[in-house]
């Protein structure tokens, strides 16, 4: 029985991740309509010509409102025609995605529970015509199948198993329900990273943090923490002369140095060592002295990003680029150090201070 909730689970992955993508889709398709009076009426006319079709052919209008009483008609057993309850979970993705894309208002947690109970009443009832297993039927697939799609939709797995047990007191559904959900977000999470609340804010260039404690600084732009000021030199320029230059100056200078067309290191220099050896020569050119251990980012990185590869790579710095930009000399726009990274992090939990 475990076995076969699991296979439920993955099944209900799929409907979730369905129905992530085509509420994004939706929206996105809508908002192509400028006039929002003209998208909500375009949406509500889909959705009347669907409730309508639905009453023709079936009877009963089925996804109107919250739908629960189509849920208590799974739950209790009159509603049980597996092809019916699919084309249900297809008309309640379709009339929820239609209705939310086109402006009006309303929540997605009924829809989770409707899909959820049509996908695990149908999944029950097949399992049952091909090799009958005691206490596997059609109410138990759809509680389960509702929980492992709230799960699966939203990633709040502890909500979607605890909510089940306060619906049921059934302790015997908190094994089952467990391995639905984790299998329903796995799925998911294969086919869409984003959940039904993220995709969204993803879509618009935001990043949205999944650990489970959210440092505001690594949702930063590469741009945001870069240090502009920079030197780019061939790697044939002389140290000497570069330093004589910036001694008045004082403090660090960040060098990208090149050779031909490519980058070939980084440098790091205190220009304050200058001073007092004005005279001396050491002969030494710029690529003798670049550090290798360097990495290329892009200025619409975000700092989690860029701070992953700098400690895979043990790199030094990460010379940023234009946001098209293939690592040439004439698109760097700016580097980040270690030190950049600490100073922005400073600087980000000042607010907390």
């Amino acid at each position: 029985m475990l076995l076969l909730y699991a296979l439920l689970g993955a099944l209900i992955g799929l409907a979730a991740a369905g129905f992530v993508r085509g509420l994004s889709f939706a929206e996105y398709v809508f908002e192509l309509i400028k006039n929002p009076y003209l998208r909500n009426a375009v949406g509500m006319l889909i959705i009347g010509v669907l409730i309508y079709a639905l009453l023709v052919g079936g009877g009963h209008y089925y996804v109107e409102g919250v739908g629960y009483s189509t849920i208590q008609a799974i739950l209790t057993g009159n509603l049980g025609i597996p092809a019916l309850l699919v084309l249900l979970f297809a008309a309640k993705l379709c009339a929820t995605s239609v209705s939310l894309g086109s402006g009006a208002s309303g929540g997605i947690f009924s829809p989770s529970l409707f899909m959820g109970a049509t996908i695990g009443g149908a999944f029950g009832i097949l399992v049952n015509a091909v090799m009958p297993v005691a206490d596997f039927g059609i109410t138990t697939c759809a509680i389960i199948g509702m929980a492992a799609m709230v799960g699966g939709g939203t990633g709040a797995a502890m909500t979607a198993v605890t909510m089940i047990f306060e619906m049921t007191r059934d302790y015997d559904l908190v094994m089952p329900s467990i391995i639905a959900v984790a299998l329903a977000i796995g799925v998911r999470r294969l086919l869409s990273q984003e959940n039904i609340y993220t995709i969204k804010l993803v879509g618009r260039g935001h990043f949205v943090p999944k650990a489970l404690h959210a440092n505001m600084f690594l949702v930063r732009r590469a741009r945001d923490v870069m240090e502009r000021d920079i030197t780019i030199l061939p790697a044939d320029a002389d140290f000497d002369a570069f330093l004589r230059q910036h001694a008045t100056e004082g403090g660090f200078r960040h060098v990208v140095v090149t050779r031909g067309n490519h980058i070939a290191g980084v440098v790091r220099v205190n220009t304050s060592l200058r001073r007092g050896v004005e005279q001396a020569y050491s002969g030494v050119r710029l690529g003798d002295v670049a550090q290798r251990n360097f990495t290329i980012a892009r200025e619409a990185d975000i700092m989690f990003d860029v701070v992953q590869r700098m400690t895979r790579r043990d790199a030094a710095m990460a010379v940023v680029v234009k946001e098209r930009g293939r690592g040439r000399p004439s698109e760097i726009i700016g580097v980040v150090s270690k030190e950049h990274i600490a100073d922005s992090v400073a600087e980000s939990i000042k607010p907390f201070g």
